[in-house]
């Protein structure tokens, strides 16, 4: 399906995306220019009235003084950007595991970067596999992650599948024994008795389910990261706050930094609590990221599709369509046909007419208990099978199924997008 103009809708979603990505960022240029540009100001004038008013009364007619001041300033601006004085060592064993903590983790602070050749030569061969280590746990901890919350999900969707089957056979109940007069049963469906064998693994939880609960999750580890900070370090809570944002984010401003100061109460156990809250904060942040990009695309999908469609009434792919689960299991023409197997359990017959039509945004369970199945396998193996065959020339390449070449295949956001969305609206 093209757009007007003949520009493919995955052509036509980045450059949308590029656009909104320019605006968002001459916006927030605008809006920090206004929030930080006078204090730059006062500070400023604040150091040259000091600066002037120092030379006033010290240095007067003295070329000489003047210059060992400048020369002064200088190596004191070096030395306290480096952490030569007034801070802990940077290169003793607990400095260095730090500052590779901030390359493998791409958080990069600034505070700490080597002064040598062969440190800053080192630091590139080492960043390179330490940077691809790190984004390879982030993505297996995003793909774990998902599957835990979707497995919670799912236990919360069976216990309200479960009161709802009560009522409607009690209701069912009252209703024929008040027409037919027929006898009460002692029990409930035996379908209600067990969870283990009702087959739920085509229900998919959404994934704004998701992101509400990543998100109270990373709030809540930031919020208790924070006041760890806030009492150690002597910091405001907000300012903790702010750091933890900063650094679960992995953007890394440099202008707050943990574990700094010369002496701390149990620093052994402050440094060891700080690094897991970092590892924990940077994994669950780059997860809500991914998920988040998720329901970014599926705005930008609704935006072409008005560009593409205007008003009319035009089915959207990416638009959910959930339908009562109670009808799942009960009326059969409008899903797939069902029996029971056995006690109590629930199987879709393979020769139904019409397939459950399951929404783009959701995720699939079957998928995620299936260990040997991850997304990163698959994409990894496509990777592999991609390189295989252009080994074979141009000819080889052509023939490669479709999958392998549409956008969006690998990547983060394609481990995210295949929980969430069914094949045939990934990129759509």
């Amino acid at each position: 399906m093209c757009l007007c103009g003949g520009i493919a809708e995955d052509n036509a979603r980045i450059i949308l995306l590029a656009v909104v990505l320019a605006a968002y960022m001459l916006a927030g240029a605008a809006l920090f220019q206004r929030l930080e540009s006078d204090l730059e100001i006062r500070q400023a004038t604040e150091f040259w009235r000091v600066y002037h008013a120092f030379r006033r009364h010290h240095l007067r007619g003295s070329p000489l003084a003047l210059q060992r001041l400048h020369e002064l300033l200088y190596a004191y601006g070096n030395a306290s950007a480096t952490g030569i004085i007034n801070k802990r060592r940077r290169w003793d064993f607990p400095g260095s595991f730090h500052f590779v903590g901030t390359i493998v983790s791409t958080i990069g602070y600034g505070n700490t970067a080597p002064q040598t050749t062969a440190g800053k030569a080192a630091v590139v061969l080492y960043g390179f596999f330490g940077c691809s280590g790190g984004i390879l746990f982030f993505n297996l901890f995003l793909e774990r992650i998902i599957t835990f919350l979707a497995w919670i999900l799912r236990s919360c969707h069976i216990r309200r599948l479960r009161r709802r089957l009560r009522k409607t056979t009690l209701a069912s109940r009252r209703v024929s024994k008040s027409t037919a007069n027929t006898p009460k049963r002692s029990s409930l469906p035996d379908i209600l008795d067990d969870d283990d064998h009702v087959d739920l693994d085509q229900w998919k939880p959404s994934v704004y389910g998701v992101m509400l609960y990543l998100s109270a999750v990373s709030c809540i580890i930031a919020c208790c990261a924070a006041a760890l900070y806030a009492s150690l370090e002597d910091w405001d809570y907000f300012d903790a706050l702010y750091f933890a944002f900063i650094s679960f984010t992995t953007i890394g401003f440099g202008d707050f930094v943990s574990t700094q100061k010369p002496n701390y109460p149990h620093v052994h156990w402050y440094r060891f609590a700080n690094f897991i809250f970092l590892v924990v904060g940077c994994c669950c942040i780059y997860s809500l990221l991914n998920v988040t990009s998720i329901v970014i695309k599926q705005g930008l999908n609704y935006v072409i599709h008005k560009l593409q469609y205007g008003n009319r009434d035009v089915a959207a792919p990416y638009l959910p369509r959930r339908q009562s689960s109670i009808s799942t299991i009960y009326y059969s023409k409008r899903r797939p046909t069902t029996r029971f197997v056995g006690r109590d359990s629930i199987r879709a017959e393979d020769n139904s007419e019409t397939p459950r039509r399951m929404s783009g945004e959701l995720i699939s369970m079957k998928d995620f208990l299936s260990a040997n199945k991850v997304s990163l396998a698959v994409m990894q193996k496509q990777l592999y099978d991609a390189a295989q065959k252009q080994r074979g020339g141009a000819g080889s390449l052509a023939a490669m199924p479709n999958q392998m070449l549409k956008p969006g295949a690998v990547g983060p956001l394609a481990i995210a997008s295949e929980k969430f969305e069914s094949k045939s609206t990934i990129n759509r």
